[in-house]
């Protein structure tokens, strides 16, 4: 099972706070730090000191780690055009010598969109259909060869579809570069945008008597599309909420504003023992990676119970 930190910086964290929590994150020997791409807090509370640019956060994350993985969960598509998303992940791609994953996703926050003068049209799956399709296409289309699509959303004519990723995944061009996450609820047509493009299904905070379910059907995608289903890593977000103890539990929940019980319930929360068990839970269902995601950017003793009492005893 691999360990990986996720965060949702939009509701108060400065970059110096996301390169600390990254790098303790690479120290303490969990896989990846991951963030959230959003650029309006959630709920009340203080804004400061107000959004962090995912892309930006990253490549800056990349020229100051050395290991992890780095990506988001997830970007959303009404907030870049494909050609230069792109390049922008490409780049950065290339300035963590080929450690980022991209992430993306329909969009759903209508509010950071309206604060920031962002489109927000009412349907956007096309919108992310042809993004997938864009961005796996720039970097599969062979050097020295150009790329053109036509679709309702964008044209693009002659690319030089460079720069090219570090990493290059497959000889299916529809699969070619940067490993690409989708996740979503869904029970048809995101199972089958992930057998298309994703190397990864993410299902990320749902109810944990549904996540086999979910996977499933992202299987059986695949297998319509001939394509082999283990050909695909199948993960899950959810919220971390570690203690020693019953009392720590609680002070940690209480810091997020959240009850123990509904932690427990939800999401990776309780005492070690208890977060193996949830985690082997999540095996079963198929999972063979976990996003944490961690709403106390500043409490690193978190991530290192985590890393002392937990990972060593995951097979």
């Amino acid at each position: 099972m691999e360990l990986r930190i996720f965060t949702e910086p939009q509701q108060g964290a400065s970059y110096d706070d996301l390169l600390t929590l990254a790098q303790a994150t690479e120290t303490l020997g969990f896989d990846a730090f991951f963030r959230s791409d959003h650029y309006l807090r959630m709920g009340d509370g203080d804004p400061l000191p107000g959004p962090t640019d995912a892309w930006t956060t990253l490549a800056g994350l990349a020229r100051e780690t050395s290991r992890i993985r780095l990506g988001t969960l997830v970007t959303s598509a009404t907030f870049r055009h494909p050609g230069v998303l792109a390049i922008q992940v490409a780049q950065v791609d290339q300035m963590s010598g080929g450690r980022v994953e991209l992430g993306l996703g329909a969009g759903w926050f209508a509010d950071e969109h309206a604060a920031y003068g962002i489109p927000f049209p009412p349907k956007r799956f096309g919108l992310l259909t042809e993004q997938l399709e864009i961005v796996s296409g720039l970097w599969g289309t062979p050097v020295g060869e150009r790329f053109s699509f036509a679709g309702e959303h964008y044209t693009l004519t002659d690319s030089p579809a460079l720069p090219k990723p570090v990493q290059r995944l497959a000889q299916d061009p529809a699969r070619a570069g940067v490993p690409i996450i989708v996740g979503g609820h869904g029970p048809r047509r995101t199972p089958a945008l992930a057998a298309r493009f994703a190397s990864e299904f993410n299902t990320a905070f749902a109810p944990k008597n549904e996540i086999a379910a979910r996977f499933a059907a992202v299987r059986d995608a695949c297998t319509a599309v001939g394509r082999d289903p283990d050909d695909l890593v199948y993960s899950a977000a959810l919220v971390l909420c570690a203690g020693a103890d019953d009392a720590e539990v609680s002070r940690r929940a209480a810091r997020i504003g959240r009850d123990p019980a509904e932690l427990r319930a939800s999401g990776v929360a309780g005492t070690p023992a208890e977060i193996v068990d949830t985690l082997a839970e999540l095996a079963k269902a198929g999972a063979t990676r976990v996003y944490l995601q961690v709403l106390d950017l500043h409490d690193l003793d978190h991530l290192d119970l985590v890393a002392r009492e937990v990972a060593p005893q995951l097979g």
